[in-house]
């Protein structure tokens, strides 16, 4: 689930306190760049719909269970579109629930 509870400052500043916030926040790790996927079952590809996605943005993942790291090690799961808010992964067919961490980067 994508958090988008973050607190943006304005693009030209912020108060003292608002800043200290984004600051503190960026420091602890807290950069809002992060989301989850459960990829399709019996499909070869799940889209993922998320505002912060551009064309340019790059996509890594983190596989929560044994057929999640299967999929990734057997060398078929990539991501084969980026668009303005959304990706899509190409994987395996497969029964088995494969559930990954993602973060977005740029």
């Amino acid at each position: 689930m994508v958090d988008f509870n973050f607190r943006k400052l304005p693009y030209f500043g912020g108060s003292e306190r608002e800043v200290a916030f984004a600051v503190n926040n960026l420091i602890d790790g807290k950069i809002n760049a992060t989301g989850s996927v459960t990829l399709t079952n019996s499909a070869t590809s799940t889209t993922v719909n998320d505002k912060r996605v551009s064309a340019d943005s790059i996509i890594l993942f983190m596989p929560t269970s044994a057929h999640s790291a299967a999929e990734i090690s057997g060398g078929s799961m990539y991501v084969s579109t980026r668009s303005k808010q959304s990706f899509v992964i190409t994987h395996s067919s497969s029964t088995n629930t494969r559930a990954f961490g993602y973060i977005i980067l740029g």
